[in-house]
């Protein structure tokens, strides 16, 4: 027989640790290659994690809730030596694996890791528990206790995580007054005023994925100088056109077609239009995105929102871009989705009108500078120009609220890109084939 060490894999970019949710098999239950050994979170999503190898879960290494970085064992599985891997081979395969984590990873990680190793996660004076990872990294940088706690989790329970904390490290080096803040400010659960609480009233706990978005949200009025103009676009050749096409598209293609595809489409046209939409802020500079990476908000059951990623949707005709809005919203809803799926946007839309609301006021996902929010398409009476002359008519109409960060982009190019958008849908042609 032989032992093999399973590790916890990479499950993304960005990612060098996760949380052990739940373990789906105990220790001595027989499990077969890429079986679901157990469930795992990430600052991104939750999923499951296939066995390495077949054979014996002869001991679990990690418990539920534990804090796991990149590459560390969190099981051990006992082979049949015949079909088993020694661990010695196994150790030769991953170190290069852990060696390029470490060099893709933040300069200091790799010195994190290893302390994060040797350490136990112990409750700390103020009754939080904090993984290794972050209380090295809180150690490396001169975080102090009393700073540490004042720190909004995201993690289980509330617990802070790597993003957690690279997401304060970012803000107190770009805004020198946030960490004076932070120390003196109440976390996300805190009230800053004291709540009268009655018999009556029903006590909900957040939470993991709320207790992210609140942090995330926060965390981006904080960042960027939210701005947002309007445009009412007018969808009556989308609408037409869908309307007469719908039951041919799923005849066709084996899925509907929303309207989602098409504010895709016209959005990534724009970006092509102007660039400069599509970019991120690191300090004092511009990163400027080739790649046209559109998010789209998708809504679970559990009314929380997720947002999965199109890539290269530039690259994408109107067919191609439908299929891959139903796909990820399918698996956003039936938590299937990898985090690679959320990862690499370089814009969003939310629909907001699929709520029955005309128009919204969306926070920009960091660190992303725009997002678009569509409403409800409603028939309005409208001024049509004919050749014969001007004629009230009833048109399908949207309103179309753009988000974006004033510190990097200006009312001009803001209010432009919208106006683009609108006239990409306006435009749209009637004619088009299947």
């Amino acid at each position: 027989m032989a032992s093999v060490e399973m590790l916890m894999p990479k499950m993304g970019e960005s990612i060098i640790e996760g949380t052990i949710l739940t373990w789906l098999k105990k220790e001595g239950d027989s499990i077969d290659q890429d079986e679901s050994v157990l469930e795992v979170a990430t600052d991104k999503v939750d999923t499951e994690v296939p066995a390495t190898h077949a054979g014996i879960l002869k001991k679990i290494l990690a418990k539920e809730g534990d804090v796991i970085a990149v590459g560390a064992p969190i099981a051990v599985i006992e082979t049949a030596s015949e079909n088993g891997v020694a661990p010695s081979s196994v150790k030769n395969e991953i170190e290069p694996a852990k060696e390029a984590l470490v060099a893709a990873a933040p300069a200091n990680t790799g010195s994190i890791i290893a302390q994060a190793e040797s350490l136990n996660e112990t409750p700390s004076a103020d009754g939080r528990f904090y993984s290794p990872l972050v209380k090295s990294i809180a150690k490396e940088e001169g975080i102090s206790s009393a700073e540490l706690s004042k720190i909004p989790g995201t993690g289980k329970e509330g617990r802070v995580t790597k993003e957690d904390m690279l997401g304060y490290l970012k803000s107190r080096r770009d805004f020198p007054s946030l960490s004076q803040a932070v120390k003196a400010a109440p976390s996300i659960s805190e009230p800053k005023v004291q709540i009268s609480i009655s018999a009556t009233d029903e006590i909900i706990e957040m939470d993991r994925m709320r207790k992210m978005i609140s942090q995330r949200m926060i965390e981006s009025k904080r960042i960027s100088a939210h701005v947002t103009s309007f445009v009412e676009a007018d969808m009556t050749n989308i609408v037409l056109w869908r309307e007469k096409n719908k039951l041919a598209y799923k005849a066709k293609y084996g899925e509907g077609i929303t309207f989602t595809p098409f504010f895709i489409e016209a959005i990534a046209k724009a970006i092509r239009d102007f660039p400069m939409i599509n970019i991120s802020v690191d300090g004092e500079r511009i990163i400027k995105k080739k790649d046209i990476n559109i998010g789209m908000a998708v809504a679970l059951p559990s009314g929380n929102l997720i947002v999965p990623v199109i890539r290269n949707v530039d690259q994408l005709n109107l067919v191609g871009i439908s299929s891959k809005v139903n796909d990820l919203a399918n698996r956003a809803r039936t938590n299937k989705l990898t985090a690679d799926d959320l990862a690499g946007g370089t814009y969003t839309v939310s629909n907001v009108g699929s709520f029955g609301n005309i128009m919204g006021t969306p926070i920009i996902p960091q660190p992303q500078v725009a997002i678009m929010a569509v409403g409800a398409i409603v028939k309005k009476p409208a001024v049509v120009e004919t050749p014969t002359g001007d004629v009230i008519a009833i048109r399908h109409k949207m309103f179309l609220s753009h988000s974006y960060d004033h510190r990097v982009v200006d009312g001009a190019l803001g209010g432009m890109f919208v106006r683009r958008v609108a006239d990409y849908l306006e435009e749209f042609d009637l004619n088009t084939s299947l």
